[in-house]
This record gives structure tokens, sequence and C-alpha cells, in this order.
């Protein structure tokens, strides 16, 4: 045993504390292997690096098999890059255009983005602010020269001055930011570079030429590898990302209600995933802005017009988050130390159940109205359960305190001090009564509010289905049922 023991910590480099037979015991410290120390700490490092190395790659092909658009993406870069990469290998189109072909694998590696309406936006941005930047400042290079070699440093410098100080001051105007943010920095490079180079280089022009024709090849390929290799349109993303949007809050306001009425805990974990929805909707409002701002730029596509109403979808947004304030005070009253008594949340549970379910049903067919572009049938009779179902929370609601507080006897002019005692008592039970139905009547009130909320979003889905001309989904039924009638 004491032999076996030397063995290990022989290996292990370490010392060991040996029992011997009368009793004592014996440090034992084994010669310190330098070289077995340093072969170990390699293994450990290659095999550490190895396991990184697998774990990567476990996790990007988890990434690919989750969003394969991912990867047609990767391809579709790889695919323009060595289109216009030619422009480099092939002798004739190399003649044609000079060292500047690296301006459109540039162009290329700068414009080209996952969605078509963001490819686009930045490409016309790119051609643009280009071209308008290389025609300004060839006018402002000729004025200079002919005003002579004194005063051409002088006009070129003020004119950078000038022209970059106001293009930056326009990217801090909303409207401006919003469609030619990028065409604005476009132009103050543009402009720069052309100005700096001129003072320096004989033939301005033909460089400038050379340019911003490598530059409208590389976005020309962008745009045409974009639209016909498996296009990702911003429109048909943003028209998606509002449904899911729509179907977070039904899951949220559905296990809300179940979580505060859930008296024995059952599904609580599942509950709680869902109630977590409604935080991804209120911080959507980036996402929603920007692609609104491509689906602009997109030609039409699909369902989808040329004057497609994209700014409604801003209006459909804001009515989402606001609805979703609603549900996440609702969490709050969920998570709040003072809680109603059980037998008042009972006599309310059922018709607030029904107002969920009822809230539910709308923002469906809300949901279903977006996906097929189609006027819902079912619309108009949602709404009016909704109606309903809040009708009789509210008279519940008014219920609640005429149960509870009882009304004096004032008929008798003269009372005894034993019943103005038990008046106060009465009176004083009856105020802790209202105290234990505020919670229940603060979580009953916002529901109703997240029922206006729900019809407001209502309204703004109806005014882009006109603004927008959605189909009736009963169309369909009276062709598929005439033949059948003949």
């Amino acid at each position: 045993m004491a032999a076996s023991e030397k063995e290990i910590a022989a290996h292990r480099g370490a010392e060991w504390r040996i029992n011997l037979p009368d009793g004592s015991s014996e440090i034992f410290t084994p010669e310190k292997g330098l070289v077995r120390r340093v072969v170990f700490g390699i293994k450990c490092l290659v095999f550490g690096l190895v396991w990184k190395i697998l774990n990567f790659l476990k996790k990007a092909w988890d990434l690919a098999i989750d969003d394969p658009k991912k990867v047609i993406h990767c391809l579709k870069v790889g695919m323009a890059l060595t289109v216009v990469s030619l422009f480099y290998y092939m002798r004739p189109l190399y003649e044609g255009v000079g060292r500047n072909a690296m301006w459109a694998v540039m162009t290329v590696v700068v414009v080209f983005e996952s969605t078509v309406g963001a490819m686009i936006y930045k490409s016309l941005n790119r051609v643009t602010g280009t071209f308008l930047a290389g025609a300004l400042a060839l006018g402002i290079h000729w004025i200079a020269s002919q005003a002579g070699e004194k005063f051409e440093p002088i006009i070129m410098g003020a004119s950078i001055l000038l022209l970059a100080s106001a293009t930056t001051f326009s990217r801090f105007i909303p409207s401006v930011k919003a469609r030619f943010d990028y065409g604005a920095l476009i132009f103050i490079l543009t402009f720069s570079l052309v100005s700096v180079s001129g003072y320096r280089v004989e033939k301005l022009l033909p460089m400038a030429y050379h340019r911003l024709l490598t530059i409208i090849i590389g976005t020309s390929c962008c745009m045409l590898i974009s639209m016909v290799v498996c296009p990702v349109w911003a429109g048909e993303k943003l028209n998606l990302l509002t449904a899911q949007n729509l179907g977070r809050l039904a899951n949220s306001l559905q296990a809300c209600v179940a979580l505060y009425f859930d008296d024995d805990n059952d599904n609580v974990a599942i509950d709680i995933k869902d109630l977590q929805d409604y935080k991804s909707v209120l911080n959507s409002k980036a996402t929603e802005d920007s692609m609104a701002n491509f689906a602009r730029w997109e030609p039409a596509h699909g369902r989808f017009n040329f004057q497609h109403p994209w700014r409604q979808y801003h209006k459909i947004g804001a009515s989402i988050r606001h609805c979703a304030c609603c549900i996440e005070a609702l969490n709050t009253c969920i998570s709040s130390e003072n809680q109603a008594p059980e037998v008042l949340r009972k006599q309310l549970s059922n018709i607030c159940f029904r107002v969920s379910s009822s809230c539910s049903s709308v923002t469906k067919e809300l949901v279903m109205s977006l996906m097929t572009m189609k006027k819902s049938t079912k619309m108009d009779f949602s709404i009016e359960e909704l109606r309903s179902s809040v009708k009789d929370l509210q008279k519940e609601l008014k219920s609640l305190p005429q149960s509870l507080v009882s009304q004096p006897d004032t008929s008798k002019v003269q009372q005894s001090a034993e019943n103005e005692k038990k008046q106060r008592i009465s009176t004083a039970r009856t105020v802790v009564s209202l105290v234990e139905i505020i919670p229940l009547a603060s979580f009953a009130s916002l529901l109703i509010e997240v029922s206006v909320r729900i019809e407001g979003i209502v309204h703004a889905v109806d005014e882009l289905a006109k603004l927008a001309d959605f189909k009736p989904a009963e169309n369909e039924m009276i062709r598929q049922i005439q033949p059948t009638q003949k």
C-alpha cells in the first residue's frame, strides 16, 4: 500500500505523508520530474486548443442549422467579390478600368448587406454621393486653377472646410439622417479625396471617371446578386416582425393573467418564459425603424406594391409597444407584496380569463391579417366579444365595494353607546376590506386598459389595410363556392 502511494506521489510531483508500522509518520518528497511536467503542460495546451476549436466549430454548425439564410448571405458576398475580382484578373477588363478596379472590390465589401433594401440604400447613396462630390470637386478645382498658384490652395482648403462642415451638419437633420446619412458620409470622403488628389495629380478627370465607373460596377453587381440569388426583403422581415410582436403580446397577456390567479403555482416556469415576450416587443423599435427605412428603397415584390405604406408600420409598432407597457405594469402587480385575498381573486378570475382570451383572439386575427395581407372576416365578432367581456368585468368591479361596504342604519335618531361602538368597528373593517380590494382593482383596471389599447392596434391595422388595399378573405370563399353551386 505504501509503495503504491509512493508511485502516485512521484507521478504527481507532490509531497506525500507515509504511515510507518511503528505508528510514526514520515513526509516523502519524490524527485521533481521537470521534463514530465513540461510534456504534460504541452499536452494540456494542445488538447485545450483542440477542444476550443471543436467547440467553436460546433457552435458555428448550430448557427448555420438554426439560420441557413446567414450561410446563404456569406456565399452571396463571396460570389459578388469573385465577380468584381475578374476586373483585376482578366486583362481586357483590367485595361478598361485600370488600377481603379480595386474600388469595385471595396464597394462590394462596404455595400453588401443582408437585406435587399439595406443594400440598395447603401448602393444608391454611395453612387449619388460619389457623383455629386466628384463633380463638385472637379468644378472647384477648375475655378481654383484659374485663380493661380497663389490662391489655388486657399480656395481648395476653404471649399473643404465649408462643404465638409455643412454636410456634417446636415447629418443631424432627422429626415436627412434617416435616408441619406451614408450618402452624406461618402460625399465628405469623396470630395476630400478628389480635392486633395487634384492638387498634385494632373489627369484628375480620368481618375474620377474610372473611380465612379468601378463603383457603379460594384453596386450593380451587388444589386443583381442580392435580388436574384435567394433575396431577403426588408419589407417581408418588417411585416413578419410586426406579426410576431402581436403574437408575443398575446402570450405575455395570457401568462400574466394565469400567474396572477394561479394559487397552486402550476406551470410557473412555462408562464414566466412566455411572460418575457413583452420585453422583446419593447426593445424592437430600433429594428422596426431601420427595416421600415430600408423597405422604402425596395422595388415591388411579392404582395408588396411599389407604394406600400411602410410608414404605417411605425404607427402599428407604437401601438403595440403602448400595449406592452400595460402588460409590464400587469407584471408588477404579480410581483407586488400587497396582494388581494384569495376569495376576492376567485370572484374575478373567470371574467379576467375571459377578457384575456378575447384579447388573444383579436391579436390572432390581426396576425392572420398581416400574414395573409387580407381583411379578417372574424374581426368584428372578436371585437364585440372583447367589448362584452370588458363590460362584464366593469360590472364585477362595481359590485365588489357594494358587497363589502355595509350601509349604516339612520332610521333611529338616538343610538346607544354600544351601537356606536359596533358601527365604528364595522367602519374599520370596511376600510380594511377596501384596502384589500385595491390590488385586485388595479390589476383589473390595467387589464381593461390593455383591451382598449388592443383596439387601438386594430384601428392602426385597419388603416394599413385601407392604404395597402387588402383584399377581403371572404372573396376567396365565394369563388370556391360559386363553381359548386353551378
